[in-house]
């Protein structure tokens, strides 16, 4: 099988195309997800795994946004053979501050506008420009809407709050947490990830939304993320209090994997001990 990342040589993606022996398709190899011409490209892969995006959240970047990540994705959907596995990656973002009604988050809750920025809002409309567009193309899509994945620094790529953090304390940077750290968050290993696209890609559904992340099981507080680390290898962290941080969105956040678990049969395998190991 023949599978392409697209933003395979960025932070996740990277990693993502290592765990498959994929190909690249980003701006580092030479193609763009707005080129019509380089789109072509893509029909000739059983399976595309979807992260290429622009992450910025500002004002300024909203153009952008809503061109590379909703655009962008249906100018792939658009060039697929029929059959092809599309798999979006979203963002557990698009819920906004509806996601505190739930201790843990369902594919249910609320998308309604809630001071969403453009980037989770251009991430939303890619779900129904990919959705249209693959029913137009008889592609078998796959939307994960996903929490914090974490995975190894990789060159010239910015890294998630997990490694981050993981790299704060064992060079002893100064860390920020807001509201002391106390937020929840799942967090979830780039090789499950990947697994949960494997599942995807293996089953026979034709279309599937899910949320996407470790779970009440791999979940914690920011400053027991931190803490956990300290631990390990022996350091304590540089925790600086700083009260002009802004509270997260939602505040707690944890995926409710029913829906996953169910319907393909996906859990995550690796834990939060094993995974912050594994970036040290």
């Amino acid at each position: 099988m023949k599978i392409l990342v697209t933003g395979g040589s960025g932070y996740l993606g990277t990693h993502v195309r290592r765990f498959f022996e994929a190909d690249d398709f980003s701006r580092r190899s030479g193609r763009d997800v707005l080129s019509a011409h380089d789109a072509g490209f893509v029909a000739d892969y059983d399976a595309v795994i979807h992260l290429a995006a622009y992450l910025d959240k500002s004002p300024d970047g909203a153009d952008l946004s809503f061109r590379t990540n909703a655009e962008g994705a249906a100018n792939i959907v658009k060039n697929l053979r029929p059959g092809t596995a599309f798999i979006y990656a979203s963002t557990k973002d698009v819920y906004g501050s509806n996601a505190d009604s739930f201790a843990e988050v369902p594919e249910t809750c609320s998308t309604d506008y809630l001071g969403q920025s453009a980037l989770e809002w251009s991430k939303l409309i890619g779900e129904r420009y990919v959705e249209y567009w693959a029913l137009q193309r008889d592609v078998r899509t796959c939307i994960f809407r996903m929490s914090n994945v974490y995975a190894r620094p990789s060159s010239d790529n910015e890294s998630g709050f997990v490694t981050h953090y993981v790299e704060s304390v064992k060079r002893g940077w100064p860390i920020r947490l807001p509201l002391g750290g106390r937020p929840v968050r799942d967090i979830l290993h780039v090789d499950d990830f990947s697994r949960a696209c494997q599942a995807f890609i293996d089953s026979s559904h034709v279309y599937g939304l899910y949320n996407l992340g470790g779970g009440k099981q791999n979940s914690a507080s920011l400053v027991d993320i931190v803490s956990k680390v300290g631990e390990m290898i022996e350091l304590k962290p540089n925790l600086v209090d700083d009260e002009t941080l802004p509270s997260p969105v939602p505040v707690n956040y944890v995926s409710d994997l029913t829906r996953i678990r169910e319907q393909l049969g996906w859990q995550p395998e690796i834990g939060i001990d094993e995974g912050l190991r594994s970036l040290l």
